[in-house]
């Protein structure tokens, strides 16, 4: 039986399709996939269900919860298979799940491959790890699921993950040179997580390096405009950095013209900013 929560939450066994409908019973296995192999306590399920405004029926009401999901499971299982994927265990239940049949195993997995091999330089085999960990995603996790604050907390902490394993897989590319390759997926990435300045970056350097450097440019002046707009912050100071050696390298291919001075003749300041950066960004 394999399980997927990396999208809208799905369970099929042999192929087939045999996600529970009730949007509880959902709420339930999603909590207990979130945390699988370990025991997730009624307290859990009662928090995650009602908040702060259970019913004096909330522990009889999860157990009816889980004897419906327990059926459920079961019946789309092999008949010859009798083992029980949720099991009791003090001081709530516990569902097992191997690694190949839950995505966000496999996910993790990828991920922890894919670190391993940045580490010791092997670039090409960290991009394909990566590259296979984000294959494993359907759209926005658990989608289609009701989601109490367990469940907000852990979709939050899903989606940081998806960004920080995008992020890799690019450092990776970048690593092997593939700058040319990359501007087509960046510029994808930067309409899709405007805010993310690291992202911003690295197209920057991308299109620079394939020798585009007016649009270089001008995608540096897009995200300064955005972060003025959207936040009333100026880029990063390594963006500005970065920005500046794309113009000093401009005016040293064309020395006969000299370098164009600022208003009172010059060089502008670094913009003052808050500590916080995502990352360094690469020399050029």
């Amino acid at each position: 039986m394999e399980f997927k929560i990396l999208g809208p939450l799905e369970v099929s066994h042999n192929g087939h399709l045999c996600t529970p409908r009730a949007p509880k019973v959902k709420q339930v296995l999603a909590l207990l996939l979130l945390r699988a192999n370990q025991v997730v306590s009624l307290d859990s399920f009662i928090e995650e269900l009602w908040g702060e405004k259970s019913p004096q029926t909330a522990v009889t009401t999860t157990q009816t919860y889980i004897y419906h999901l327990r059926k459920a499971l079961i019946r789309a299982n092999d008949k010859n298979q009798t083992e029980e994927k949720i099991r009791t265990a003090a001081p709530g239940y516990i569902l097992r799940a191997e690694e190949e049949n839950l995505d966000i195993k496999r996910f993790d997995s990828f991920i922890a491959r894919a670190q391993s091999s940045m580490a010791v330089g092997e670039f090409g085999r960290a991009s394909q790890y990566a590259s296979q960990a984000l294959a494993l995603w359907r759209g926005a996790p658990l989608a289609g699921v009701d989601c109490g604050n367990i469940l907000r907390g852990y979709t939050v902490n899903l989606e940081e993950r998806h960004i920080a394993a995008l992020e890799l897989r690019v450092r990776a590319e970048m690593e092997l040179g593939n700058y040319r390759e990359m501007i087509a997926d960046l510029r994808s990435l930067v309409t899709v997580h405007p805010l993310n300045e690291w992202l911003h970056a690295q197209l920057i350097i991308a299109l620079n390096k394939s020798g585009r450097r007016s649009e270089a440019l001008h995608a540096y002046q897009t995200v300064r405009d955005l972060l003025r707009r959207e936040l009333g912050l100026e880029p990063s100071l390594e963006l500005w950095r970065l920005h500046q050696e794309i113009l000093a390298a401009s005016s040293r291919s064309h020395p006969a013209h000299g370098p164009v001075p600022s208003s009172h003749g010059l060089v502008p300041s670094a913009p003052r900013r808050s500590p916080a950066h995502r990352a360094s960004v690469p020399a050029l």
